[in-house]
């Protein structure tokens, strides 16, 4: 495979792996009753805001992992570069937020200040966990 269709693979992956692991603990808590159905938008607190925080940025550093992980070279280069997509899609959620007022204006300032270095960490510690190679 060239190597630049593996970079956007593995950028492709580490975004997935965002999106999977975020809205799947959406929809987890959800289902056991800890956050409102999606009918019932008004009814989540700051607590709840916060607990999404705090696992979406945990998801960040695992999509982190996964993209340098998987990036034929420079994993950290590829963690930064979907680190750069997450800033830039939170700061849309701040700018959606500020006009369509769907939530408490600092959750999706909280979500942005954490994108990209969640997802830097996710590199770091994939870089720092690699064996050297043996000759």
């Amino acid at each position: 495979m060239p190597s630049l269709v593996r970079s956007v693979f593995a950028l492709v992956a580490g975004i997935v792996t965002v999106v999977v692991l975020s809205e799947g603990t959406d929809a987890l808590l959800r289902g056991i009753g800890v956050f409102p159905p999606l009918s019932e938008p008004t009814a989540y607190t700051n607590e709840m805001f916060a607990s999404a925080t705090v696992y979406r940025t945990l998801a960040g550093v695992v999509g982190g992992y996964a993209t340098a992980t998987l990036a034929p070279a420079k994993p950290m280069f590829h963690a930064i570069f979907l680190g750069v997509i997450g800033l830039v899609l939170s700061v849309a959620g701040v700018v959606a937020n500020t006009v369509n007022h769907m939530g408490p204006d600092w959750y999706p300032i909280a979500l942005a200040v954490t994108a990209f270095p969640s997802v830097w960490l996710g590199g770091r510690l994939r870089v720092s966990t690699r064996r050297p190679v043996q000759t």
